[in-house]
This record gives C-alpha cells, structure tokens and sequence, in this order.
C-alpha cells in the first residue's frame, strides 16, 4: 500500500505539490471515486486510478535533465500570450516531464526537467534548503552596508529571505556584478531583493542548484544528467 499523492508523483503527473494540488481539486479518482483526502493508501496492483478519465499506471523510465533557459521563453507548457515556452526546446521525449522550479521570462541558466515526482519534491520542499547560484548583473553601485543587507535578509511579503551568500564580482561607472547564492526559491526572489537596495537587476542568469552546475552548456540546448551527477545530488541531499 502506498499514498496516492506518493504514487501519483512516481507516476509523472507532476511534483509532489502539483499532484497534492489534483488530490485536493477532485480530479483524481480511485475505483470510480472521487478522492481528496491525501491520506488515502492505496494498492497499485488492484486498485484503478484516474485522472481525467485516463487510467493512472506506474510504468515508465525516469528521465533527468538539464537545460540552458534563454531569455524571453516562459517556464510552462502553454502560454495565452502564444510566447515561446522552454518545452519547445526539450526533446521530442518531454511530453511526461515538468521543471524543477521556474525562472522567469527574462532570467535564463540552469532548469531541472524530470518525470521523477519525488526527485522533484527533494529540490523544492523548503526544508531541504538546496542552495542556488546565480550571476546578476545590476545598476550601479551597492555600497557595503546595502550588500550586508542581501546578506543578513530582506523582508518580502512580510517574511524576511533566508540568509545568502553575495560577493561582488567586478564593478564600473554603470553597473555591478554579483554572485549571490540563496536557499529557498520565491517568486521572483533575486529581483525584489536587489530592488529592496534600491538598485535594478540588468541580467539574472541561474549557475548552480545543489550539485548540479550549468557548467558550458551552450544557451538553448539541453543535455541528460549523468548518473554520477544524479547519485552525487542525492548524496547532497542526505548531508544536507
């Protein structure tokens, strides 16, 4: 016996959160039956799972890789506004995968994709804290005491950031070059914390999650994670 969001998850419908979302909106049924309670166990060798009137089976290859977002691309499948998505430049083999997380429209670097649900859940649960690095590009000049700031936390939405790692990189007249690691993944987090300084980020491009590492993984193409890569984001994960 299994939970049904854990199995649903292991099954490519998406994250662990995503499918807690399906449980919860009524469209996961179970022998015929609505479900929403995420409580509910259930056997995979008997029972009949459904979404959207297609049977939910456990039988396929977990997939991992990495892709080197452009700019102006949006991190869903689907776009109302008709802009270019990232799945257009996945495989022909995407159709069951999802990314770990999202950057935004004018952000690019490091996207995880999988069809591994509980894989996914590790890197985004909030308590496994994977650090994520970034190369930010910004207006002008921060003095020491706005960097500290970056540093020690910004209050956002009422909660302050988690502590970050910042250093700057090299400076001009114009602009400032920053690497800044963080350990949690709001929306937009990078920009409403440089803006909070008062400054504006230029570029935002993502280096680093965990242990994977963009590396020189040209813009717009994407590669398989190796084994190696795959065991050592794990073994991060148990130290961490």
């Amino acid at each position: 016996m299994v939970r049904i969001n854990k199995y649903l998850a292991q099954c490519n419908l998406g994250s662990r959160r995503k499918v807690e979302d399906l449980v919860k909106e009524g469209k996961i049924t179970l022998n015929g039956k609505t479900v929403k309670e995420l409580s509910v166990k259930i056997d995979p060798d008997n029972d009949i799972i459904e979404y959207n009137g297609n049977k939910i089976e456990y039988n396929f290859e977990k997939i991992y890789l990495i892709l080197n977002k452009p700019k102006k691309y949006i991190t869903t499948k689907n776009d109302e506004f008709d802009r270019n998505t990232v799945y257009q430049l996945l495989p022909d083999f995407n159709q069951n995968m999802f990314s770990v997380g999202r950057l935004d429209y004018m952000s690019e670097g490091l996207l995880i994709f999988t069809n591994d649900g509980d894989f996914a859940n590790k890197i985004i649960h909030p308590r496994n804290k994977f650090p994520k690095v970034y190369k930010v590009i910004i207006k002008g000049l921060l003095s020491n005491e706005k960097i500290n700031q970056l540093r020690s936390g910004i209050m956002i939405d009422g909660k302050k950031t988690r502590p970050a790692i910042v250093h700057k990189k090299k400076a001009d007249t114009n602009t400032s070059t920053l690497r800044i690691t963080i350990y949690e993944g709001r929306k937009r987090q990078i920009r409403r914390m440089i803006k909070s300084v008062g400054s504006e980020v230029l570029e935002l491009k993502r280096l680093q999650i965990g242990n994977i590492k963009l590396g020189k993984l040209p813009l717009g193409m994407w590669r398989l994670l190796k084994p190696s890569e795959i065991g050592s984001f794990l073994k991060f994960n148990r130290k961490n």
